[in-house]
């Protein structure tokens, strides 16, 4: 009892957060407490979508090509390669009055900036699924608008993400339209 009696109000302080300490390590260590690796529900196939606006380009050859890999920044936090799956480009646009009541504006290439393109660039990585829906890649959520860098051994360009797909997850081991497409193709009687 002398030693309680020489206890002063910090090493009660001390005391209590140990054992708020060990019960919460306890209720995690038997699952009635969530941790993050709990809040994944999936991992499958996901596209992004990323929008380059305005790429001043003068070389005679297109940055990227289907098939080739790129580097990429994710809200600059460096990453990984991934596949390009789906590249489109296209000269800069801008809108002019139109004399057509039906059609008040018309949409031309802008010719005051020549070499300038906008590109849509379609990537494929591997993502978990979150309960809520959301795609997780290298510990960023995947949203639209965040900010990415593709980088390439003779570029290194900055956009935004426009849009994201997620691969429907086969139920069952059965993919429903790899399973449609198979007995299309068989010519079997």
């Amino acid at each position: 009892m002398d030693f309680i009696k020489k206890l002063k109000p910090f090493d009660y302080l001390i005391v209590g957060i140990l054992l708020i300490g060990l019960i919460v390590g306890f209720l995690t260590f038997n699952g009635k407490r969530a941790t993050s690796s709990n809040q994944i529900e999936t991992t499958c196939d996901i596209e992004m979508e990323i929008y380059l606006r305005g790429v001043s380009l003068t070389a005679k050859e297109q940055l990227f090509k289907a098939g080739d890999e790129t580097f990429i920044t994710i809200r600059n936090v460096p990453y990984t390669k991934l596949k390009i799956k789906d590249v489109k480009f296209d000269k800069r646009k801008i809108m002019l009055p139109s004399l057509n009541s039906k059609k008040p504006y018309i949409v031309v290439n802008d010719e005051s900036t020549p070499f300038q393109y906008d590109y849509l660039v379609k990537i494929v990585d591997s993502a978990k699924i979150t309960k809520d829906g959301d795609a997780v890649v290298g510990g960023n959520k995947i949203k639209i608008g965040i900010p990415i860098t593709l980088e390439g051994p003779k570029y290194k360009l900055n956009g935004v993400i426009s849009n994201v797909s997620v691969s429907p997850v086969p139920t069952n081991n059965v993919h429903e339209d790899l399973d449609k497409h198979t007995k299309i193709n068989q010519d079997v009687q």
